[in-house]
């Protein structure tokens, strides 16, 4: 009896401590950033660290993938990670993936920099991550803006021990580099395959969180954790992506436009209403040329206004162009993430402008259109003289009988076509017969 008392409580103690063990494992969140840099991506990567914190991760890792973004958006993201309380792994994945312009200076911001074989870093210029077109701005102020770049992409690389040499190279001179050179001139940490085996890489590297804390990670028997961006989160990220600001701003406007050309509609005016606000939205994330947002607004008026002042397709013209100008300049970057697509420039104007034409079209056709009811109707109708008409008589219209009056006598039975309609009175004229 005593000793199956004893096994029982081996049995035990071996079971809770496995179970210990397996609670005490490791956990290191993973989130994925695979779009353009702009200030919900940094508030994402800002929420994803509190939140690892407060769950307790060890640690999170950042899988990137990013052609670049928004200079102010960049440095949120670079303070979030050089003050964040617990290790940051941000890895360049998947292969093919590429950490341009403001990827350049996550990458280096983070306490493990790591690539995937056939991933690109590089091309970090001013002009390329936001901040403006040289062409904007004099010489002066463009050298001024390179120095200040390259002098903060400098200062972080310093911090992390990474090449300050070719993070300067990366913004004067937009060079760029493979997976395989990065970690070879030691701008990056780590070259890995995917995150099992950067995992086994980094266990017992050490660190320094903050300005002084010391800490070693940990990865052995971790738990990877994938944290899906929710919804919220999404919606925010889509709507400040340039092209899907463009469409909801020309959706908007449409909806509107139904609306107050026909009020008590409601649903044109709802989704015209929803999809501004959220255009509204979009653009105030991105680097926008309010000039071009008020020659869209334009070339609207003019499109409405072609409905209302006949000129010969003119004003049509001019909407047209001044829409395409306005979609053109609308953002105000020479960076390409940030730019308006061609595929989705060219078929939005002239699918907006092809409706519109199409409304002047029926505008046009339907003020031209016979009327169907009323005096004006009536006029140029053809009826019969019922009666001998001398000065006054009857009349056969559309099977009803008008008093009808001529300055010229007119026989019975004759064919008469309406001058003038004159409340209940008709004027007429003979139609002669043709000899």
């Amino acid at each position: 009896m005593g000793k199956k008392i004893i096994y029982f409580f081996a049995v035990l103690v071996i079971f809770n401590g496995t179970a210990w063990a397996q609670a005490e494992k490791p956990v290191f969140n993973v989130i994925t950033v695979a779009s353009v840099i702009t200030a919900p991506t940094a508030k994402y990567i800002a929420d994803s660290i509190e939140e690892a914190k407060e769950n307790g991760a060890q640690g999170l890792i950042i899988l990137l993938d990013t052609p670049g973004g928004m200079d102010t958006a960049m440095r949120d993201i670079a303070k979030s990670l050089l003050n964040a309380p617990l290790p940051v792994i941000v890895f360049v994945y998947p292969p093919g993936a590429r950490a341009a312009s403001a990827g350049v200076i996550i990458t280096t911001a983070a306490h493990v920099a790591a690539m995937a074989p056939g991933t690109n870093i590089g091309a970090a210029h001013p002009v390329a991550i936001g901040i403006g077109s040289s062409g904007g701005m004099d010489k002066t102020m463009s050298e001024k803006m390179e120095n200040d770049a390259a002098a903060y992409a400098r200062s972080i690389a310093k911090i992390k021990g990474r090449s300050e040499e070719w993070v300067e190279k990366a913004v004067r001179k937009s060079e760029s580099i493979t997976a395989e050179e990065a970690l070879k001139m030691k701008v990056i940490d780590y070259v890995a395959a995917d995150i099992a085996k950067l995992m086994i890489m980094i266990d017992g590297k050490e660190i320094v969180l903050g300005t002084d804390k010391k800490i070693k990670i940990s990865t052995k028997g971790a738990i990877v954790d994938n944290i899906e961006m929710g919804t919220r989160q999404k919606i925010l990220s889509a709507i400040s992506d340039p092209n899907i600001a463009y469409i909801l701003l020309l959706i908007g406007l449409a909806g509107l436009y139904f609306e107050f050309s026909n009020p008590g509609a409601i649903l044109p005016g709802v989704i015209g209403g929803i999809s501004l606000l959220m255009a509204f939205f979009g653009l105030a994330t991105l680097p926008v040329n309010y000039t071009g947002i008020l020659m869209i607004l334009f070339g609207i008026i003019l499109f409405i206004a072609e409905i209302k002042v006949m000129s010969h397709g003119l004003l049509a013209i001019g909407g047209v162009i001044s829409l395409a100008i306005g979609s053109l300049i609308m953002f105000e970057t020479p960076d390409p993430a940030l730019r308006l697509s061609l595929r989705v420039f060219i078929p939005a104007v002239l699918l907006i402008s092809g409706f519109f034409i199409v409304v002047i079209w029926m505008a046009v056709k339907a003020q031209m259109r016979r009327p169907y009811s009323g005096a004006e109707a009536m006029t140029e109708g053809e009826g019969q003289a019922m009666t001998d008409i001398s000065h006054e008589g009857q009349v056969l219209f559309q099977g009803e009988y008008w008093i009808a009056r001529s300055n010229v006598p007119i026989p019975k039975g004759s064919k008469v076509k309406i001058l003038k309609v004159d409340g209940l009175k008709l004027t007429v004229e003979e139609i002669k017969k043709e000899s």
